[in-house]
């Protein structure tokens, strides 16, 4: 039985055999099911629907390869074999996002050979790449206008990266902006722009007490590598900045749609409303919601309280203690749900008019492509 969420029936079919939709975002906290939910849609979108799919993941521990039987996934979509498309002429294809490739990619596109090769040997470069806060989230734009702007899958399908929140993502642009735009990196900018001098030596001169302060806290090779990594990518910072706007505007066009994925727990459901304010605020289009791992059960049956009075009344006759310590699971199964539809009625309550869908727990976790496709039915039939 599907729990009663007191709010409109998300329908999952209808979203994803729409032409119209280009894009699926699945966000929400850590460890909500966000890469089993975009991978069963995924798998759902090339089955039932023909369309080819592409499913681009951010999280780093590979359950979506494993489960899709794929011995690897890397930064070039990869079609996942032997599953039922002779019907439909669907396709799917997985991928997880390499931040360094591609970030190597965009130099290697926006600039030229002799440029590109000083940049990759830049000691800051290498660092930024791989490990400088937000470059997941924004490569994981750049990655997403990529195949947006290729034309060649009918649908995209986003799991979000497993960041302390799932606004990262959305903020990625903004903080590159706000990066290319500070004060710090336009002083490094500008002897990078002069020329003629040493870069460092001009900082130096032109900057004086602040160069010296910079200087002190970083350490001259490191601020040597940083100007030298600026005045680099300085012909570049103009198009980073344009495909952010462009693929933010695309996350914005009703081509998207956003599915908030949660579990029935506090946190969890706390970040859905979260991000569904932020969604909303920047007139993104919110799908829908996708709570994972509810508990149900069969209306008209025994209540928690008659279960228990009935285990009670078998203990003290001694009879069936079997059947005793069955009306108990029975009553404690029927507290869990009504605990998890009373916290899940924290979003609906706040956002009445977003559509919803749940998922029944299941009994182990999905590691194969049935089980995708089982969570992928029970979305379609919630």
């Amino acid at each position: 039985m599907v729990a009663d969420l007191s709010a409109p029936r998300l329908d999952i079919d209808g979203l994803l055999a729409d032409p119209a939709i280009r894009i699926v975002v699945c966000c929400g906290a850590g460890g909500v099911g966000k890469t089993t939910t975009a991978a069963a849609l995924g798998l759902r979108a090339a089955e039932i629907h023909g369309r080819r799919t592409v499913v681009l993941t951010i999280d780093p521990a590979r359950r979506l390869a494993q489960s899709m039987g794929l011995t690897e996934l890397d930064n070039t979509p990869r079609q996942v074999k032997g599953i039922d498309v002779e019907r439909s002429g669907g396709e799917l294809h997985a991928m997880m996002l390499d931040m360094k490739r591609t970030f190597d990619e965009v130099v290697e596109q926006h600039t030229s050979p002799k440029r590109a090769a000083e940049i990759f040997a830049n000691p800051f470069y290498q660092a930024m790449s791989s490990t400088f806060a937000g470059t997941q989230e924004y490569m994981a734009m750049e990655k997403l206008g990529q195949l947006r702007a290729g034309e060649e899958w009918d649908l995209i399908v986003v799991d979000t990266p497993p960041s302390r929140s799932a606004l990262d993502f959305l903020d990625a642009p903004a903080r590159l902006s706000r990066f290319l735009d500070g004060r710090m990196l336009r002083l490094l900018l500008a002897p990078a722009r002069s020329g003629g001098r040493s870069m460092f030596s001009l900082v130096t001169a032109s900057f004086g007490l602040f160069s010296r302060a910079v200087q002190k806290i970083l350490g001259a090779q490191l601020l040597t590598d940083l100007s030298g990594f600026v005045a680099a990518l300085d012909s570049m910072f103009g198009g980073f900045r344009q495909r952010a706007d462009q693929t933010y505007q695309i996350l914005q066009d009703p081509q998207t749609a956003f599915l908030l994925v949660a579990a029935p727990e506090r946190d969890a459901i706390r970040e859905a409303a979260y991000f569904a304010e932020r969604l909303v605020a920047e007139r993104m289009p919110l799908g829908g919601l996708v709570l994972n791992r509810m508990h149900t059960t069969e209306p008209g049956g025994l209540t928690a309280e008659a279960s228990e009075a009935a285990a009670e009344r078998l203990d003290e006759t001694g009879d069936n203690p079997v059947t005793a310590d069955v009306l108990r699971i029975h009553a404690a199964l029927l507290r869990q749900a009504e605990r998890e539809a009373a916290v899940a009625a924290g979003f609906t309550e706040s956002f009445p008019s977003v559509p919803a869908a749940s998922v029944a727990a299941q009994p182990a976790d999905v590691h194969d492509v049935d089980g995708l496709r089982t969570i992928g039915a029970l979305l379609a039939l919630s």
